[in-house]
């Protein structure tokens, strides 16, 4: 419902403001993009970066209404990031493409059913009221639908028809790029997922929709744009899915700076006593701890708890942050830097080698408008060539220091007429 709303009001106000319908297309794509993009990619952004970081600690829990802020689960955030992406690349495309699907099927099938009875009720209860005065035209023939009568009652198109399947393959390369890093299989997904669509695409468009009228266009548009948006987007993403919502660089910064291996040991695993190490501890003997659990939370087993732990890197007398945290913190925003630089370089190098337009295809655009401009200069002469053979006295050709040429009319007095006089420039 909102995004026909949206929709009408840019066509309303653009299509008053600029008269243009490239303008208002324009607008229109980039509004509905931007609001599909945050209605469905708010929920992803906030259990990636924000869910289980900003809901405290005990003793000093964030609060809202009395209720304290959903925490990750023990794994880490990646795992909901991953549950959430798995439904929307496996159950929402699916569900998506049934409607997608059925929907203009029924809408088909009902209008077909309309069409059918119109077409029985003219051809018996109206049979004398389809022939002329002397009865020469059959019924059959003016009341029965014809082909092209038949084709006008399948799904209306318009210029706007294309926009849903652009901005659902675009959605869904964003799905696909921005969050690849918590669920690699997406691009799979994807590709499965379009080897089917094509298929229903092609059924809706060929025999439940009329047939869209061609538009001549260099390119797709504002999406063109709007890809190369996500992509650099998608490397931010990946960037800080990987160096600040995984376990990546916490693993690493124990292996080499707090681990056995970083005292010299070689006799255990570098990584044991990772897990205690992220752990930090509140006492139940502070009141503040006190206040943030109810009595029943204090006692386990018949015995009551003196102490709990809590993923965090905080000191367990004063809850402050320790230094690990602030050199953890270093560390994941020096690699995100490193990352975005090395994978942007690369984009680079990339597109260097592999042009937009290849070598042949330049080749070729070169070559016809040589051939083009040949042609219209052969005409030219041509037809310079006609006018002097018509009026041989009616022209004069006068050559001036700015290395242009006047064509001048004299002898006004001669026996022809002259109907043309025209400038032209040359260039020495």
């Amino acid at each position: 419902m909102l995004g026909a709303v949206l929709h009408y009001l840019t066509i309303q106000i653009m299509t008053r403001k600029t008269n243009s319908f490239a303008a208002t297309e324009r607008n229109f794509t980039v509004k509905m993009f931007t609001f599909q993009f945050f209605t469905l990619f708010s929920s992803l952004f906030y259990v990636a970066f924000f869910l289980g970081r900003i809901n405290g600690h005990p003793g000093n829990y964030v609060r809202i209404a009395g209720w304290r802020l959903e925490e990750c689960h023990p794994s880490g955030c990646l795992t909901d990031l991953f549950i959430q992406m798995a439904v929307i690349m496996l159950l929402k495309q699916t569900l998506n493409n049934i409607f997608e699907f059925i929907v203009p099927w029924l809408k088909s099938f009902l209008r077909r059913k309309t069409a059918k009875k119109l077409q029985r009720k003219c051809g018996h209860c109206y049979r004398k009221a389809c022939g002329d005065e002397q009865g020469r035209i059959e019924p059959c023939d003016v009341c029965k639908l014809r082909h092209w009568l038949s084709n006008y009652q399948l799904a209306h198109t318009d210029a706007f028809s294309l926009f849903n399947e652009f901005l659902e393959m675009v959605v869904q390369f964003s799905f696909t790029t921005i969050f690849v890093a918590a669920f690699p299989l997406a691009p799979l997904l994807a590709l499965i997922n379009n080897v089917f669509e094509i298929r229903l695409d092609a059924i809706k468009m060929v025999r439940l929709e009329r047939r869209l009228v061609p538009r001549k266009t260099n390119d797709i548009g504002v999406w063109t744009k709007v890809l190369e948006v996500i992509g650099v987007l998608a490397v931010i993403a990946n960037g800080l899915v990987i160096g600040v919502s995984s376990d990546f660089i916490p693993r690493l910064v124990y292996r080499y700076r707090y681990g056995p291996c970083a005292n010299g040991s070689t006799s255990t695993h570098c990584m044991q006593g990772y897990i205690n190490d992220t752990l930090s501890t509140a006492f139940v003997r502070h009141q503040a701890v006190r206040t943030d659990f109810i009595p029943d939370q204090m006692i386990t087993g018949g015995f009551n708890v003196t102490q709990c732990s809590y993923r965090d890197y905080r000191s367990d007398e004063d809850y402050t942050l320790t230094s690990q945290f602030w050199l953890v913190l270093a560390v994941r925003f020096a690699f995100v830097i490193l990352f975005e630089h090395v994978v942007v370089v690369c984009k680079f190098i990339a597109a260097w080698f592999v042009p937009n337009n290849p070598i042949r295809v330049k080749n070729d655009r070169l070559h016809d408008k040589l051939t083009r401009l040949k042609e219209e200069l052969r005409a030219a002469k041509r037809q310079m060539f006609d006018l002097q053979q018509l009026s041989p006295h009616c022209f004069q050709y006068h050559r001036k220091r700015d290395t242009r040429a006047k064509i001048s009319l004299h002898n006004h007095h001669t026996t022809h007429n002259c109907h043309v006089m025209f400038f032209m420039c040359v260039r020495k």
